[in-house]
């Protein structure tokens, strides 16, 4: 229990910053192309409040690291309304919007990196050690999060990137899987595959990380 509370206090403040960011980031995508509609619900904010899922952001997190003993953390926000029909190239404006997510997890990520080089360099102190350990932890955090958002599924930000680089036809028929997307994603979740997946991912993304930053 002592060990799940430190993971908690150490990945609250990453896990908050990588979904509100993540979320803002497609309103303020989506307001640029032309689709208000996230900024008229007041979901262009940095409020986490505003973007927090009861069962995807605290209950299924919660539940997962108790029962995975501090191992391993999944969950989701309450995702941000976009009307893609009123973005101006429909088509076209879904690889910025849906891509605009992803980005802010890599925007993050390198800003954890750069807190990491300081807590490494800096002479140790009372300070160092947490910030590093949380800095850490928000590399991961915001790495998991881009990479699982990236799979070519609909609804995750891959699929709507696809479905916009793929010709009409394709696009269509990778779209009608977009009801199914979320239950297809628990079952490779449960059944060990979405682990199979983005484990070598995140490895690879850690040591880019590593290399860029000198750690």
């Amino acid at each position: 229990m002592e060990n799940i509370i430190q993971t908690l206090a150490i990945y609250a403040l990453p896990v908050i910053f990588a979904i509100t960011l993540h979320e803002a980031a497609h309103g303020y995508a989506a307001r640029h192309f032309g689709d208000p509609t996230a900024w008229q619900q007041g979901r262009i904010t940095l409020n986490p409040i505003k973007h927090v899922d009861m069962v995807g952001t605290l209950l299924v997190p919660a539940l997962i690291l108790f029962f995975s003993k501090g191992a391993f953390l999944f969950g989701w926000a309450k995702p941000v309304p976009v009307n893609f029909g009123l973005l101006r190239r429909p088509k076209q404006d879904m690889f910025w919007v849906a891509a605009a997510g992803p980005g802010a997890n890599l925007f993050m990520a390198f800003v954890w990196a750069l807190l990491l080089k300081l807590a490494v360099v800096m002479p140790a102190n009372a300070y160092s050690l947490p910030l590093a350990e949380m800095a850490r932890a928000g590399i991961t955090v915001n790495g998991v999060l881009m990479l699982l958002n990236l799979l070519p599924l609909p609804p995750l930000d891959g699929g709507r990137i696809a479905v916009s680089l793929l010709p009409h036809g394709a696009a269509w028929r990778l779209a009608r899987v977009e009801p199914y997307g979320f239950f297809i994603l628990l079952a490779l979740l449960f059944l060990g595959v979405l682990e199979n997946i983005l484990t070598p991912l995140l490895r690879a993304f850690l040591s880019l990380i590593k290399s860029l930053f000198f750690l």
